[in-house]
């Protein structure tokens, strides 16, 4: 990690004008932050590393744990001066008021007083299975997808701020498409529809208007997704990811440019190079 930028360089496989060529890529760097209330999780977040302190003060403040900066006793990292976790203690008499809020456990998936953000990490891939190899798609049929999705969404052409995500099976066939003012949410629920309507277990790629974060491979991998697709970069951990799962991400750019940054194989009708290291 590149600690002042909080990027990561990756070697990606780059496809423009009939031309392969590798390419080494900055990807934003993306960590868990473990918010810790009174000694108690309260929140995991992915995040780029940096700031942690004022994250976790505007988190506070968003999440109505606090009101003002006097509410806080002390705001800092753990004893080990871990910086993936944040340790908050508020004034007694804010506590007191806030009792229903510090009831919620949103995202924690572990409660351990000591844990640090790899052991977050490690937690999420063990509840994860590999992608197996049982599907492929030509290089430029991906264009075709996305512009697919475009052209499903409703909310985005008249508000600019909507996300989409759209299933498709080994046909390329749509499945389900969902969309949402939250990436996340979009990616639920398209993946529940399709999980509701009982035709998930032939979904193989996904095609989404987001960034590819950590979060996003995690519900793809969860959905047996094996191929994700996007018009943005993805995060550097999302790649790390990816590639742990023998997943396939790729970006694609202006219906012309095709950047693959792990499983390559399972993208055909291109020159035959070796997946980058």
């Amino acid at each position: 990690m590149n600690e002042a930028k909080n990027t990561e360089t990756y070697e990606a496989v780059k496809i423009a004008g009939g031309t392969v060529r590798e390419a080494a890529l900055e990807l934003i760097g993306e960590e868990p932050l473990l918010i810790r209330v009174e000694g108690r999780p309260f929140s995991v977040v992915m995040r780029t590393p940096g700031s942690e302190l004022f994250h976790a003060a505007g988190f506070c403040l968003g999440e109505g744990l606090v009101d003002g900066r006097d509410d806080f006793l002390t705001l800092g990292y753990c004893r080990d001066l871990d910086p993936n976790v944040v340790e908050v203690r508020l004034r007694p008499e804010r506590l007191a008021k806030i009792g229903d809020i510090l009831e919620r456990r949103s995202f924690v998936s572990q409660t351990s007083c000591g844990i640090c953000g790899k052991e977050m990490v490690r937690d999420l891939y063990q509840k994860l299975e590999v992608a197996v190899d049982d599907f492929t798609v030509e290089a430029g049929r991906l264009f075709g997808c996305l512009s697919r999705l475009f052209q499903s969404q409703s909310y985005y052409p008249r508000t600019k701020g909507s996300h989409a995500a759209l299933i498709f099976d080994r046909n390329l066939e749509e499945l389900s498409f969902a969309e949402d003012v939250g990436r996340h949410n979009a990616l639920d629920k398209a993946v529940g529809k399709a999980f509701m309507e009982g035709s998930l277990e032939g979904a193989r790629l996904l095609a989404m208007s987001s960034r590819i974060s950590f979060e996003l491979v995690q519900k793809a991998a969860r959905a047996r997704l094996q191929v994700l697709v996007s018009k943005s970069r993805p995060t550097a951990l999302a790649v790390a990811m990816g590639r742990s799962l023998n997943m396939t991400i790729a970006s694609a750019f202006d219906d012309s440019e095709l950047i693959i940054f792990c499983g390559q194989d399972r993208i055909v009708g291109r020159k035959n190079v070796s997946e980058p290291k």
